[in-house]
């Protein structure tokens, strides 16, 4: 396994204003060099579980694996939360259970990006903010046919409703971005709770100008500051 050892990074999550529960989850794993996001939905009792599930199944992934057998074991966990969120789902009667993931992997000087929702990856490179996943939501299909900005689709009515999750429908699909990390390179990993509140030029400014030590305290408080009604989660991975 190739490790980073001089990657940093800040993890936080913060309950918001509104929600009394806390259903996002957030993992680090620097040893194997991934990290995750996971933002639940189905309620108290149901978002919590299905958020904590799948970043504890990846957390129990094991070590030193070479890079490849990484790759197909994070994808593969993630498949297996799908199945037994679904299973808890049943055996509830519950109509939904399910959750988001935003997945950073990095190995051999490249990064890998699983996803599944609106729970999103970014990356800062030379400057300039780049948005690397694309929502699995419905506002997502009228940005990608250029009749608004994902800025204007956070005020859209239908800004939450999201087309994939894990644990919701009979199969999983996972998109990937790959690509080479580059020294300076400064990734962002982050659930809806801060996209709702902070636009693309807040987020570039944000990740050019902070240091890591406050950086995702300063995230969170702009959601705060915009309201807060959703929990919030924000990773940030720096590349020295």
């Amino acid at each position: 396994m190739t490790v980073f050892p001089r990657v940093r990074y800040n993890a936080r999550s913060h309950v918001g204003l509104k929600r009394k529960i806390n259903e996002d989850s957030v993992l680090a794993l620097p040893e194997q060099s991934i990290w995750v996001v996971s933002d639940g939905m189905g309620g108290h009792a149901a978002g919590d579980y299905a958020s904590q599930l799948i970043t504890d199944m990846i957390a129990s992934i094991e070590p030193d694996l070479p890079a490849a057998d990484r790759m197909h074991a994070l994808r593969q966990t993630i498949q297996n939360a799908h199945q037994m969120i679904r299973q808890e789902a049943e055996t509830r009667g519950a109509s939904v259970i399910g959750a988001t993931v935003a997945s950073l992997m990095l190995a051999n000087s490249h990064f890998v990006g699983l996803w599944a929702g609106d729970s999103r990856i970014y990356r800062l490179r030379d400057g300039v903010i780049q948005m690397l996943t694309s929502d699995h939501s419905i506002v997502a299909t009228l940005v990608e046919s250029g009749q608004m900005t994902w800025d204007e689709a956070e005020h859209h009515p239908q800004s939450n409703a999201i087309t994939r999750a894990v644990g919701v429908g009979d199969d999983l699909e996972l998109d990937k971005v790959r690509g080479e990390v580059q020294s300076g390179d400064r990734f962002l990993l982050c659930s809806d709770g801060l996209t709702k509140y902070a636009t693309f030029g807040m987020l570039e400014n944000v990740l050019r100008t902070e240091p890591l030590e406050t950086i995702a305290d300063r995230l969170i408080q702009i959601a705060l500051d915009g309201g807060g009604a959703d929990n919030i989660t924000v990773v940030v991975v720096d590349i020295p």
